[in-house]
């Protein structure tokens, strides 16, 4: 059991940080760049456009094959000292479950393990690795590789003997007894890990479980305050100030997308100091506090051994890891889609030659220090939106994450289609992709702000009256792809109140529907307010079933504070606080969120790509904030009938907003994993 004196703890972290202080050469939270390894300034110059997951090159070769059969649980395992390999491996025979092995070896000779008395052990790689950065550049490196992206639980372990405490002045205890402390509390016999495993399968609060006296608090700070500061706001997080609590020594059961969401940190060796034998003060000290802090952001709780919330944990609740069970998810989720990575002849003539989205996108440029543009895709590339492989790949991540489908923007302009190829060659092909369509019936225009000036092509309800859209569409809300509430087919339209007689328009549609067999429909409309016509109070008043959130439409704006953001003095636009909005709508939510409402959630909004100097953009986005505000919406539909659990993501791919789920350059599959770790139970 790890013993401490509180008082000893605060004069040795007051210590360390008054000499960390001056190393640095500060006085406050305000430092030059080049005075410690992982200075947000430093990572801001050595960054690109094209962000590459850093990683030693010699393991491409080694690492699995993507989509191979994994199971839940994977075992992280650090190795520097030889000697207690062993111990660890013993108890690695303990996880009553099947689970994969992954190995850094920094220890300069090749690596044998003995793993025949592991009988639940599926799969093993050995990674050799140059010792920089202790266990946790180790651990950004394999995070990098996506290795741990199949994972829902963790174990974090390494050969840890921190010989130092055996003579450490306010620290009982050595160094040996600490790591046995972590090897019997994490593992010491099945029975225990039983009871771990059936803990996280039970408390959906968990998210980090260590040894007994090893969750610390900002009495233990000490010379990493700096570090953590300039380290989260790559994130675009504030300062923590003096809240703080983390997991100390490194090593703990973990929901995987944790450490997962640690490839937003866009870790490098280049971050990390030269190994001098440091006991504070260094990136990795810092990343060991940042874990404990992005825990709480995700809406986890950080907690020892012995501390659970759950009485009586069901005897069986640990087979929830094995591969064969079966998660349950907590509802519907839906994103929005955008169909305008394509060319057609109006983008020809509106823009020049060959415009897609994607001439938007790859333009954008940085409007403060350190801004995400532009923000480029990842594992898709610049695709085309008329090819059946590219959907299909896209169905593919997001079947994976659990998402329910894909709602569609449908462009109709008075009977004329817009963007259209794509969702008409779902419908003609063979793939399983299920969709429905939100009508944007508002004006194309040249400042993509679907207002009344600068109009590319408009809405025209004299020329061809909106009774005509149901017969448009009547094939697709026909198929059997087409994603239903309540056995209905989903139509979603944007500004409703801007349609003449609309609530007539409602009722015909919900007629044409009955009569082609259908059942009616269930028709939604976009809480966008009044103010942008739309309606508000209960929607069966205005003909219509339920309203959609659509983030961040309806939702407190909240200015962000620039003083330290450097803003380019070109800059015209808003910057809002996406932390704000996500704490104001997660207060909405803990209240009774009525039938007819479905909430929505975004990933970001910040269309610096359309707008250059003068958009809207939010500061703060990150996967860990995300997570928690769609675990929030979840939470709030948990009561109803499945069938009406029901939230929209603000979205897919719009790409030129920021609002994308799709794999990026500057934050990998993250966003998805959050979806993925937020929806299942």
């Amino acid at each position: 059991m790890r013993r401490y004196s509180v008082a000893g703890a605060k004069r040795r972290a007051g210590r360390a940080f008054i000499k960390a202080a001056e190393v640095l050469g500060v006085g406050s939270r305000v430092v030059a760049p080049e005075t410690f390894h992982a200075g947000f300034e430093n990572w801001t110059r050595r960054r690109t456009a094209r962000l590459k997951s850093d990683y030693p090159a010699q393991w491409r070769s080694a690492l699995w094959a993507a989509g191979r059969d994994a199971p839940r649980v994977a075992v992280v395992f650090h190795v520097y000292y030889l000697e207690l390999v062993p111990e660890i491996l013993d108890g690695l025979a303990h996880i009553p479950v099947a689970f994969d092995l992954i190995v850094t070896n920094s220890s300069g000779v090749p690596l044998n393990l003995d793993t025949s008395h592991l009988d639940r052990l599926a799969n093993t790689i050995v990674l050799d690795i140059p010792n920089h950065g202790r266990d946790i550049l180790p651990l950004g490196s394999v995070i990098n590789t996506d290795l741990l992206a199949p994972y829902e639980l963790i174990l974090k372990v390494h050969t840890k003997q921190s010989a130092w405490r055996h003579d450490h002045p306010d620290l009982d205890g050595s160094g040996e007894a600490w790591r046995e402390d972590f090897v019997s509390a994490l593992l010491g016999s099945q029975e225990n890990v039983r009871d771990i495993l059936g803990a996280f399968a039970t408390d959906p609060a968990l998210g980090v479980l260590t040894a007994d006296g090893n969750v610390l608090g900002s009495e233990f700070w000490g010379g990493d305050r700096l570090i953590v500061d300039h380290l989260l706001r790559r994130l675009q997080l504030d300062p923590v100030d003096d809240k703080l609590q983390f997991a100390s020594g490194s090593m703990y059961w973990t929901r995987g997308f944790i450490l997962q969401g640690l490839r937003a940190l866009d870790l490098s060796p280049e971050d990390f100091e030269p190994e001098l034998g440091q006991v504070d003060g260094t990136t990795a000290h810092a990343i060991e506090r940042i874990i404990g802090i992005l825990t709480e952001e995700a809406g986890y709780d950080t907690r020892e051994r012995s501390a659970s919330t759950i009485e009586v944990i069901p005897t069986d609740a640990w087979e929830r890891f094995t591969p064969d069970s079966c998660p349950m998810k907590r509802g519907r989720v839906i994103p929005f889609y955008l169909p305008q990575f394509h060319r057609f002849d109006e983008n020809d003539s509106w823009w020049g030659t060959g415009f897609t989205e994607w001439s938007n996108v790859a333009a954008g440029a940085p409007v403060f220090w350190g801004h995400n543009q532009p923000l480029l895709p990842a594992d898709l590339g610049f695709y085309d939106l008329t090819s059946d492989d590219v959907r299909a790949a896209q169905w593919d991540l997001a079947s994976r994450a659990g998402l329910d489908g894909f709602m569609y923007y449908y462009y109709w302009f008075a009977g004329k289609k817009l963007m259209n190829t794509p969702i008409e060659s779902l419908l003609a092909s063979d793939s399983p992709t299920p969709f429905c369509i939100m009508w944007a019936n508002e004006n194309f225009t040249r400042r993509w702000d679907g207002g009344e000036k600068n109009i590319l092509i408009g809405q025209d309800y004299d020329k061809a009256p909106a009774t005509g859209f149901i017969h448009d569409v009547l094939p697709l809300i026909s198929d059997e792809r087409y994603l239903r509430i309540d056995g209905k087919p989903v139509i979603a339209v944007y500004r409703v109140a801007q349609i003449p007689d609309f609530m007539d328009v409602l009722a015909y549609w919900r007629h044409v529907a009955e009569e082609a067999g259908l059942g009616g429909l269930h028709l939604v409309t976009v809480d966008v307010g009044e103010t942008m016509q739309g309606v508000s109070g209960d929607p069966s008043e205005f003909g219509l079933d339920a309203y959609l959130g659509f983030a961040p439409h309806n939702m407190k704006w909240t200015a962000k504070d620039r003083g330290n953001l450097r803003v380019d003095e070109r800059f015209e636009g808003n910057i809002m606080s996406y932390g704000a909005m996500v704490a104001h709508a997660e207060q909405v939510l803990r209240e009774p969120v009525a039938d007819w409402r479905y909430p929505g959630v975004m990933i970001n909004f910040d269309n610096t790509a359309r707008r250059q100097w003068m958009p809207d953009l939010w500061y703060g986005s990150n996967p860990y904030t995300f997570r928690r505000w769609l675990d929030s919406a979840l939470a709030s539909v948990a009561d109803r009938d499945f069938d009406q659990r029901v939230v929209f993501v603000n979205a897919w791919n719009e790409w030129a907003e920021s609002a994308v789920l799709e794999p990026s350059q500057r934050f990998g599959s993250t966003f998805l994993l959050a979806t993925r770790d937020a929806l299942w139970r």
